[in-house]
């Protein structure tokens, strides 16, 4: 049983389960039937917990308006909830049988916790995901637990190289490194020649997966149960990046705020190259080194030793609460918010990234931060979809960054971070060969 769930909670999880067993579901709202056959004349009201940036309010409410005046019958009751507070906050009401939103904006690694609970209800078949095939592979799999579809994605990010093009210029270089040997090298020639630092590190563990995808490691192997974060190749991984801090090419990395120090240092100037996603281009250019945007450089992420350049796939996926009441007009709201058009909309208004290739217009692709995550995005790898695997990144974080700042070794520290998985977090998991 999983902590923290009362008896009487789980209780109601299943009865949710069994309702909608075989994808059927339970009350009056539907089997998503007449969303299919008979949109037009679907009707209820919709409550969707909106876990977006306030600001970001506006451009949807001009989306709920549209999408009111092509379904009349449905009402959308947009309900802004913070996004630190959401994950909780749907389990308590979902468990409860009250209080829980018809649809939700679910970051990528609450879905499969959703979707374990039994508080998913399944989208294949339905109109929720018309043009499954447009989807962008890597969104699509972070929407996906146990073989069923639980959720459609509705923006995405990953992470890029970002650098500053005046100072490779005046270093003599060209183009942006393609392998982290390369972006070592390519770090000292600026130091050499400019004087300013080569990099900074996020220690942060989701910033480490980059170095671990780049050596063909990973986290988890999902598939067999089993730790793989302190693998030869994990570990390899790591050390690469341990390198580049032992031998100058990055600045050692702050104890605490270590992404502010990195974004801050990179926007002033000061380091020439980061790690970092598409969330991150509106600060860099109110820095003194991006006052002129087209100084911002954008390039996938460097490969590692096994040729292969990969980083964590990010984002949102829109998942319908197995319990709902009003199934068809859930599903038609979904199936609205995540069309090509409304990705569209949400891309140049908003500076989202969209999930369906189709939405990758000419309008969406001439900015150049869209353009190059698009390209980055190509070899991005969604994390491993078990419940929780937020809370794997708590005891990452306090573990890399004692590893970057030579507290440990890369063995030690993530020998010491696999025992804590295994005996906190995900018990029945294996850990060693």
């Amino acid at each position: 049983m999983r902590r923290g769930i009362s008896v009487a909670a789980v209780a109601g999880v299943l009865a949710l389960a069994a309702t909608a067993c075989g994808g059927e579901t339970a009350d009056t709202g539907g089997d998503g039937s007449k969303a299919a056959k008979d949109p037009g004349n679907v009707s209820g009201t919709v409550t969707w917990w909106d876990t977006s940036n306030e600001a970001e309010g506006p451009a949807y409410g001009k989306l709920i308006a549209d999408f009111e005046k092509k379904y009349p019958k449905i009402q959308v009751k947009r309900v802004p909830v913070s996004f630190d507070a959401a994950e909780q906050k749907f389990k308590t009401a979902a468990q409860a049988g009250k209080g829980a939103p018809d649809v939700m904006r679910t970051d990528v690694g609450w879905t499969a916790g959703f979707a374990n609970l039994g508080l998913l209800q399944p989208l294949d078949g339905t109109v929720a995901l018309d043009g499954k095939a447009d989807y962008l592979p890597g969104p699509l799999s972070t929407a996906r637990y146990k073989g069923q579809t639980v959720g459609v994605p509705q923006v995405t990010d990953t992470l890029g190289l970002l650098y500053n093009k005046e100072l490779f210029k005046k270093a003599g270089i060209s183009k942006p490194p393609a392998t982290w040997e390369e972006f070592a090298e390519t770090a000292k020639k600026i130091k050499k020649k400019t004087g300013v630092a080569g990099t900074q590190l996020n220690p942060e563990g989701y910033f480490s997966l980059p170095f671990v995808y780049g050596e063909g490691g990973d986290m988890l192997d999902v598939g067999n149960k089993k730790i793989t974060v302190n693998s030869p190749e994990a570990v390899k991984g790591i050390e690469t990046a341990l390198k580049m801090v032992k031998s100058g090419v990055s600045l050692k990395p702050a104890t605490t705020d270590g992404y502010v120090n990195m974004q801050t240092a990179f926007k002033d100037g000061k380091v020439a190259m980061v790690v970092n996603g598409p969330w991150s281009t509106a600060e860099d250019y109110t820095g003194k080194a991006f006052e002129d945007k087209k100084n911002l450089g954008i390039a996938p992420i460097p490969a590692g030793s096994s040729g292969k350049g990969a980083a964590p796939i990010g984002g949102h996926n829109y998942t319908v609460y197995r319990g709902t009441k009003n199934l068809d007009a859930s599903l038609l709201f979904v199936k609205f918010m995540t069309s090509r058009k409304s990705q569209e909309y949400t891309a140049t208004e908003l500076g989202t990234l969209p999930t369906r290739t189709s939405a990758y217009t000419a309008a969406v692709t001439a900015d150049p931060v869209k353009k190059a995550f698009q390209d980055a995005l190509a070899t991005s790898k969604a994390r491993p979809a078990i419940p929780g695997v937020g809370d794997l990144f708590v005891a990452y974080d306090q573990h890399y960054v004692k590893i970057l700042r030579g507290q440990m070794s890369p063995k030690a520290g993530l020998d010491a971070l696999a025992e804590e998985w295994q005996t906190k977090l995900i018990k029945d998991y294996k850990t060693g060969e």
